[in-house]
């Protein structure tokens, strides 16, 4: 905020790089789009070099969205049409048939520091008002401040595995729950779960990659004039922001429309049983422990489907996301040469093909 005279204040937003200059990582891209489509997912970890675009790819993409549609002066972001989507205040106003006020507001995009505690992540109870005054006084977190938009973990495997552990908790199950003293609070908390680090600073423990929906790997592009190209791209985006994005905005609208294009279509999009008795199979002869394979692998296919504009899953379909979807899931072999990803091709190739 800066302050223009001591009765007006002027807000001033800090461009963001546009989603559709962003050159290569098709593969992050790809599983942050589908993510923000259905994020039932369950998120995405993207793990790779340093400088590579990861952060800025991520506040890209939730630039990109359209706005929504809120319930006025709600710390929680809440819907006034899905009921699965509200605070209990909201909830206690609809069912005494009272009138909300609506408002439109970005899709939120949340950053949670390394140094977070778990009072800040979840919300914290005033225990001394709700004792002296007998009210629930709720001092909302950021996973409060996340539901229906984006919660943000840079060096994710540099976070305490507490933390961690609630934060796929919440974006699981879709709600958070704080229990002080007795007193419990419950909240919506429905976001996409995007984690991102350096595998040079160690990896993940692997009950936790598990339960990310999809794990994208990028690495440093190596070809001299692709390199050149992101350099000028982003010293013109620095120099003149306005001009650049004045040169995407038919991409940015274009795209946007897609993604709510592909939400409308989700719920029709249909995945025949062969091709999930197939989808099994190779997460069987792959040896994935659990069902979150399987289960990702079809909502994922289904996105991208709904995506690409069709209601039927097809094996391209499946084929595009499959990697995505079940490399991080294998089981860690140090004399195995293979990478995963490439493993979990050649294994699908043999099923479908």
């Amino acid at each position: 905020m800066v302050t223009t005279d001591s009765t007006s204040t002027v807000k001033i937003e800090r461009p963001v790089y546009p989603f559709t200059a962003i050159i290569g990582q098709e593969e992050m891209k790809l599983a942050l789009i589908l993510n923000v489509i259905d994020p039932r997912i369950g998120g995405v970890m993207i793990m790779g070099d340093r400088g590579t675009g990861k952060s800025t790819t991520i506040r890209a993409v939730a630039d990109l969205l359209p706005e929504i549609k809120v319930v006025a002066g709600d710390a929680f972001n809440s819907s006034l049409d899905d009921f699965e989507l509200m605070s209990e205040a909201v909830k206690s106003v609809v069912l005494a048939n009272g009138q909300l006020e609506p408002a439109y507001k970005k899709v939120p995009m949340v950053d949670l520091p390394l140094g977070a505690t778990e009072d800040r992540v979840c919300g914290t109870i005033d225990i001394e008002k709700a004792l002296t005054e007998g009210v629930k006084a709720f001092e909302p977190g950021l996973l409060a401040k996340a539901n229906r938009g984006i919660l943000y973990v840079d060096e994710v495997n540099l976070l305490d595995d507490h933390l961690v552990d609630i934060l796929l908790d919440s974006a699981a199950s879709g709600w958070n729950t704080v229990e002080r003293e007795g007193i419990s609070i419950r909240h919506p908390a429905r976001f996409v779960l995007v984690g991102s680090g350096n595998p040079e600073e160690g990896e993940l423990r692997p009950q936790l990659l598990d339960r990310f929906g999809m794990h994208a790997e990028i690495r440093t592009v190596r070809d001299p004039e692709v390199r050149v190209q992101v350099v000028e791209q982003r010293s013109n985006f620095d120099s003149n922001p306005e001009e650049t994005l004045a040169a995407y905005n038919d991409a940015q609208t274009e795209l946007k429309q897609k993604i709510v294009d592909a939400q409308n279509r989700l719920g029709d999009v249909k995945l025949d049983m062969g091709l999930r008795v197939k989808i099994s199979q190779v997460c069987g002869t792959l040896d994935v422990d659990g069902l979150r394979g399987d289960i990702v692998t079809n909502r994922a296919a289904k996105a991208f489907a709904a995506y690409n504009g069709r209601t039927e899953v097809l094996i391209d379909d499946i084929e595009n996301v499959i990697t995505l979807c079940l490399r991080h899931r294998l089981r860690k072999d140090p004399l195995e040469s293979i990478d995963s990803g490439d493993k979990v091709q050649t294994i699908f190739e043999e099923v479908f093909k």
